[in-house]
C-alpha cells in the first residue's frame, strides 16, 4: 500500500472512530442522567435531561416509530465540544455549534415534570430550544391545514399559512409540585434575550415559545404521545430552494447541537401546501407531519425547536461579512483555524447520504466517459398559491446560450464533454442531487437552483451568469464557504454573448486538464 492510500485509510478510520465515540458519549451521558432522575436527583441545573423523563405518563396509544440513524459522513466533526467554545463570529460560531449560552426556562421538578431550555448564539443572535413533556394543542394554533395539493388552495393568502399561537398552544408539564393553575413559561424580557425579533417581520419561533404555559401535572392530559425526538419547524418561503436550504441547514444544526442520537421526526407548524421540496425533507429526517394533522392534544417526550432559516449564516451572509473559507475536515482537525469551515461540506454529504448516494467520493477524478457540464436551467412552473407560473427571467437568451454550448461540446476535440440539460423543474429532488454530484462544472444564470452546489463534490467548478439586475452574492458565498472554484460572467443587461460563455467555459475545462 503506497503512502497516499495509507494516509487516506488512516483518515477514514479516524472519522469512523470519531463518529462512534460521539454516539457512545451521548448514550453514556444519557445513561447517567436516567439514573439521576430515578434517584430524584433533579437539583443539578447542568445535567443533561433524559429523553424518557415521564415513564408514568406513557399511554396505550404509544407506537414505536422507526428513527433513521445518522450516516457516517467523511466531513463530520464533533458538535458537542464544551471545553473550548468557539470564538464569537468565528466560522464555527457561524456554521457550527455557536449555541453555547444555556438558558433554563423550566427545570424538572419531580419525576413527572417537564423541562425547557434554549441554547443562545451571540453570533447568529438566535436560539435552538428544546424541552421534554411538552404538549401541543392544535386547536390553539391558528393556521391552515397544510400539506394540501397546490391546485386545491390556489389564491390562498400567505397570512393563512403562517401560524398564530394562542396562549396555551404549547404547554409544559409543571409536575406534581406545581400548584398554580397556569403560568407563562417565559417573560417578554427573557424572550427578547433568547429569541429576539430581529429583522423578521413575523417571528414564528418567538410566537411559539411565547405562547407556552406551565401547567400542573393534574391538567396535563394527552391524546397521543410521541416518544421519539421531534423537530418543530416553521417555514416561510417554502417553495424557493435557497430559502428551503436555509431551513434544512437550521434543522440539521438544531439536531446536532442538541445531540440527538438519531435523525428526529419532523412536524411542520406552518400551513403551507405540499411542494416538491418535501422529498428532501422526508429523506433527511425520520418522518414528516403537519401540526394540523393531529386531531387533539399531542405530547412530545423530547422536542427541539429549529431557528428560522433567516437566522442561519447562509442568509445572514447576504447582509454581513462572513469571511470564512471552506476546507476539508481532516485539514481542520490537523490544522485548527477559526477562519475556515467544513460544515457546509458535511451538510452537503448529509443531503447526498439521505438519498443514499455514496459520500466517500471526495473528488471527481479524470473521467473515462467524459466531463459532465451541468447547465442549470430556469423554467416556468407553478410554485405556490400566489404564483402565476411565470418565473422572472435572469438570462433572456438562455436557450440560445445552451444550444451554442451544445454545438461547442459536440465538436470539442481535446476531450469528451457531456453537456447536461438541467431542467430541474421537471426532475425529482433525488435526480437533481444526482446531477449535481456527478457534475465537474455547474453553470447557470443566477437563480435558486444553483443553491444545489451545497451538495457538490470538492473540485467541482461553478460558473454563474449574472444579470445586471440580480447581482447578489448567494452562490459566490456558498462556493467560498464550501471551498469550490467559482467564476462569474457579469452581464450589462440580461442577454449573454454565447461566445463569451464558451470562452470562459473553455478556460475552465483547460484548468481541469481537458
Amino acid at each position: 500500500m503506497n503512502g497516499r492510500n495509507l494516509r487516506l485509510l488512516k483518515i477514514i478510520l479516524f472519522l469512523f472512530f470519531l463518529n462512534s465515540f460521539s454516539l457512545l458519549f451521548y448514550f453514556f451521558s444519557h445513561s447517567k442522567t436516567l439514573h439521576a432522575n430515578n434517584d430524584n436527583n433533579n437539583n443539578n441545573p447542568n445535567q443533561h435531561i433524559s429523553l424518557t423523563l415521564n415513564n408514568q405518563t406513557q399511554t396505550k396509544q404509544f407506537k414505536f416509530t422507526y428513527s433513521k440513524p445518522w450516516p457516517i459522513l467523511p466531513s463530520y466533526l464533533p458538535w458537542l465540544e464544551t471545553q473550548n467554545p468557539p470564538r464569537l463570529r468565528s466560522c464555527e460560531a457561524y456554521f457550527g455549534n455557536g449555541f453555547t449560552r444555556r438558558v433554563d426556562l423550566w427545570a424538572p421538578r419531580g419525576p413527572r415534570s417537564g423541562w425547557f431550555r434554549c441554547w443562545f448564539s451571540g453570533t447568529l443572535r438566535s436560539s435552538v430550544c428544546e424541552g421534554g413533556a411538552l404538549r401541543m394543542v392544535p386547536e390553539k394554533v391558528r393556521v391552515s391545514r397544510g400539506g394540501e395539493r397546490l391546485e386545491e388552495v390556489m389564491g390562498r393568502s400567505e397570512g393563512e399559512e403562517l401560524p398564530e399561537f394562542e396562549d396555551g398552544a404549547f404547554e409544559i408539564n409543571g409536575g406534581d409540585e406545581e400548584r398554580e393553575e397556569k403560568k407563562k413559561l417565559v417573560s417578554e424580557e427573557v424572550l427578547n434575550e433568547i429569541v429576539p425579533r430581529g429583522d423578521v417581520w413575523k417571528h414564528t419561533m418567538r410566537g411559539l415559545v411565547g405562547s407556552a404555559l406551565v401547567v400542573p401535572a393534574r391538567d396535563f392530559e394527552c391524546q397521543e404521545w410521541i416518544e421519539e425526538p421531534t423537530l418543530l419547524v416553521t417555514r416561510f418561503e417554502y417553495a424557493n430552494l435557497f430559502h428551503t436550504v436555509t431551513d434544512w441547514y437550521s434543522s440539521y444544526v438544531a439536531s446536532r447541537v442538541t445531540g440527538l442520537p438519531n435523525r428526529p421526526h419532523l412536524v411542520f407548524v406552518d400551513g403551507h401546501c405540499a411542494a416538491s421540496l418535501e422529498e428532501t425533507w422526508q429523506a433527511l429526517f425520520s418522518s414528516l407531519r403537519y401540526a394540523k394533522n393531529f386531531t387533539g392534544p399531542v405530547c412530545f417526550r423530547h422536542v427541539v425547536l429549529a431557528p428560522l432559516g433567516y437566522e442561519t449564516a447562509l442568509f445572514k451572509g447576504l447582509s454581513e461579512a462572513i469571511n470564512c473559507q471552506g476546507t476539508s475536515a481532516p485539514d481542520l482537525w490537523q490544522n485548527p483555524d477559526d477562519r475556515k469551515t467544513a460544515r457546509l461540506s458535511e451538510f452537503g454529504e448529509m443531503i447526498r447520504a439521505a438519498f443514499r448516494f455514496p459520500v466517500n467520493r471526495q473528488r471527481i477524478e479524470r473521467p473515462l466517459t467524459g466531463y459532465n457540464v451541468l447547465f442549470v436551467r430556469r423554467e416556468d412552473y407553478l410554485a405556490h398559491p400566489r404564483h402565476g407560473g411565470k418565473i422572472e427571467s435572469r438570462l433572456s437568451n438562455e436557450e440560445e446560450v445552451f444550444n451554442s454550448l451544445k454545438g461547442w461540446a459536440a465538436i470539442h476535440t481535446d476531450c469528451k464533454i457531456n453537456l447536461v440539460n438541467g431542467l430541474f423543474a421537471h426532475m425529482s429532488m433525488k435526480e437533481q442531487v444526482r446531477a449535481i454530484q456527478d457534475a465537474h462544472v455547474i453553470i447557470g444564470a443566477h437563480g435558486a437552483g444553483l443553491t444545489h452546489i451545497v451538495s457538490a463534490l470538492p473540485k467541482t467548478v461553478v460558473l454563474e451568469i449574472i444579470s445586471s439586475l440580480f447581482r447578489r452574492p448567494h452562490f459566490q458565498l456558498i462556493a467560498q464557504w464550501k471551498g469550490l472554484e467559482y467564476h462569474a460572467i457579469n452581464l450589462d443587461g440580461s442577454v449573454a454573448n454565447p461566445q463569451v460563455v464558451i470562452q470562459e467555459l473553455s478556460s475552465i475545462m483547460r484548468g481541469l486538464g481537458c
